[in-house]
């Protein structure tokens, strides 16, 4: 699958998406896919040179991006900081797509409290921070959208991939969809969650995706009998974010090829 469609239907013409995590994955699908339909596109990462990357590509194919910032969406200072300048610089946020996360994988009897807590950091505060700093920003724009990321691992156990952690923190962002989409709904603001299953990015490949891992034949077990692309999740985060979902708020909607929906085998 390729980033750049042959075709632009303009779904988020004019508008300001403010993306986390865009330096590489569903991050730098997401940032090109948003700008292809119209977005200014207010990307950061941690990575910086990929976000940049990132970056150069929305401009090569027509799209409208700022510079990326880099910023850690752990520290509460900084995400306020980045959430005042895009106040400052546009005055609202018309999507969030609160993308960036990362994790590390072990099952209970081997999970530090020291990784438990690090899993918190960055898959439920790096979510939390930046949907609270842009919240003013998404209630001035009067009609807007913020999309979150949880996971197959939020609504299943595995007896392949020892999870805990993960399985607790993307349970936390299913659960705060719902409850955001609550608070928002009369301040004009529609919030859903993308749950994708095994989506072939750079991080997977080189973890769970990797030759001596257990979920390499993942395949066999998902109905559709393939692992995911990253622009298949970037596509339905792209329908929850504009107004074709305008009756749409509270979901989590699997992306996952069927794979947590029948029992293994």
């Amino acid at each position: 699958m390729t980033t750049t469609p042959p075709h632009r239907t303009g779904r988020l013409e004019g508008k300001v998406a403010v993306i986390t995590g865009i330096a590489s994955g569903q991050g730098r699908a997401a940032a090109c896919a948003f700008a292809r339909e119209g977005a200014t596109v207010i990307g950061c990462d941690l990575d910086l040179d990929g976000a940049a990357a990132t970056i150069a590509a929305v401009r090569a194919a027509g799209g409208t991006a700022e510079n990326a910032r880099r910023v850690d969406l752990t520290d509460e200072a900084a995400v306020a900081a980045w959430a005042a300048d895009v106040g400052t610089a546009h005055g609202r946020v018309d999507v969030l797509y609160a993308n960036a996360a990362a994790t590390r994988f072990a099952p209970v009897e081997e999970i530090s409290f020291k990784d438990w807590r690090w899993n918190f950091r960055h898959e439920v505060d790096v979510v939390f921070l930046p949907v609270r700093a842009f919240w003013p920003l998404l209630v001035a724009a009067q009609r807007s959208a913020v999309v979150l990321v949880g996971s197959t691992a939020g609504v299943t156990g595995s007896v392949t991939n020892a999870r805990l952690a993960h399985t607790a923190t993307k349970g936390s962002v299913v659960a705060m969809t719902k409850q955001l989409a609550a608070e928002g709904a009369r301040k004009g603001i529609r919030v859903n969650c993308v749950s994708p299953g095994m989506i072939r990015t750079p991080a997977t490949e080189a973890d769970l995706l990797a030759e001596d891992h257990p979920m390499r034949a993942i395949a066999g077990h998902i109905p559709l009998g393939r692992v995911g692309e990253a622009e298949e999740v970037v596509s339905c985060a792209l329908f929850l974010a504009s107004e074709e979902a305008s009756y749409v708020t509270g979901t989590n909607l699997m992306v996952d090829g069927g794979w947590s929906a029948v029992l293994p085998g």
